[in-house]
């Protein structure tokens, strides 16, 4: 038997359309008098969470899910440009974050919130429902393990030293002497969306989500003969 071993790092990343989308907003109003700020954040995320009750059911959807925060209140002087402090600026500000299963609903909520006074989208969280991301993901772990016995083999067939046969397989990281893993178990699940592009009055805001990638990594380390 060669004493020949060879050692390499399996990859695999596999594409999905995303299934779920979570919203997230932010009521923010400042001004200088404190009640005023105040009652125009109260009511601007009133009619945001009555929009968003309306369409909540945990089931059917379109909102599975969705939490708002607590009315966070603050005053400071900002400085003007030549160095000194202006009038205090009070503030006011609650943050939204609402799950969706169908993106029309998304697109059309995310229009009327732009047209409510102080409210602003901050992003659109893309993601998997869980029993396909478990799918996706057994998948790609074991095409990155074909992956490492198909490159294994290839450097052993450039040394005419006969088939490969494993010897000890772990997440990308395990096998070195610092016993680091790469990431969460070898898997790196990512999307890649484009932001969110519209503006108020109601007419909706259009999303290009791209598929969600899931990444697998291993290493193994094989010996021949």
């Amino acid at each position: 038997m060669s004493d020949v071993q060879i050692t390499v790092r399996g990859t695999y990343t596999a594409y999905a359309p995303p299934q779920r989308a979570t919203l997230r907003a932010t009521v923010g109003i400042e001004g200088p008098s404190p009640e005023p700020v105040y009652r125009q954040a109260a009511k601007s995320a009133q009619a945001m969470t009555e929009d968003i009750t309306r369409l909540h059911n945990p089931e059917a959807g379109p909102v599975t899910w969705w939490s708002s925060g607590q009315l966070r209140t603050w005053a400071k002087r900002p400085w003007n440009q030549d160095g000194k402090l202006r009038p205090l600026v009070h503030h006011a500000q609650v943050s939204l974050s609402v799950k969706f299963s169908d993106f029309d609903e998304l697109s059309a909520l995310a229009g009327r919130a732009m047209a409510i006074t102080g409210v602003s989208v901050e992003r659109i969280e893309w993601a998997l429902r869980e029993v396909k991301r478990l799918e996706l993901t057994a998948q790609v772990r074991a095409q990155a393990v074909r992956d490492a016995r198909t490159r294994a083999q290839a450097y052993a067939d450039a040394l005419d030293l006969g088939p490969v046969r494993v010897v000890a397989l772990a997440d990308a990281g395990m096998l070195g002497d610092g016993l680091n893993p790469v990431g969460g178990g070898g898997i790196t699940p990512y999307a890649r969306s484009r932001d969110a592009a519209g503006g108020a009055g109601g007419s909706g805001v259009e999303f290009t989500p791209e598929d969600i990638a899931v990444s697998a990594e291993v290493d193994a380390r094989f010996t021949v003969g």
